[in-house]
């Protein structure tokens, strides 16, 4: 099963209580809560595809310039509070190549046009300023976000409520 742009039947509250022994051993966890909501998507699932980079989006633009069947680019962007890593441009090519969302441990920015994009995005907050262009970072590497150590190819769950990551894809 791919990942799903949007999904009626799901909600990360009921996840938790459907998947307590999950949470208990670690299979399941929740992100902390400091994520905020941008994009058309307000949930969106499918399985992680991790990158590291610091204040620098080369890397960013090379994956979402590929087909996101339905996957989920988690970004770790060290909590940089300097910069964008993801903009409107972006948020577009990940909407036109079928990624069901972003999660941004940093800043995006044109949060306009990327409410307008049909995508779910978690960002810690948005910065007017672009970021670098080295093309310097790590790929398919685990990251630690929101109090979470997040594996490439894990499975992401994102509502209203929260983030929630499992090691394996959920029956929902």
């Amino acid at each position: 099963m791919s990942g799903k742009k949007i999904m009626s039947s799901f909600a990360t509250a009921e996840v938790c209580d459907a998947h307590a022994s999950h949470l208990a051993n670690g299979d399941l966890r929740a992100l902390e809560p400091v994520f905020k909501i941008y994009g058309q998507c307000r949930a969106f699932s499918g399985p992680v595809v991790t990158l590291k980079v610091f204040e620098d989006n080369v890397l960013v633009r090379d994956h979402l310039e590929t087909r996101g069947e339905g996957r989920v680019l988690v970004i770790d962007g060290e909590g940089s509070m300097r910069c964008a890593l993801v903009g409107g441009n972006l948020g577009q090519l990940a909407q036109n190549n079928g990624w069901a969302g972003i999660v941004v441990n940093g800043c995006i920015r044109d949060v306009d046009e990327i409410n307008g994009c049909d995508i779910g995005v978690r960002a810690l907050a948005s910065h007017p300023q672009k970021s670098n262009k080295r093309g310097v970072g790590e790929k398919n590497v685990a990251v630690h976000i929101g109090g979470t150590l997040i594996h490439d190819g894990e499975w992401l769950y994102a509502d209203s409520d929260g983030i929630l990551v499992s090691k394996n894809e959920l029956s929902l």
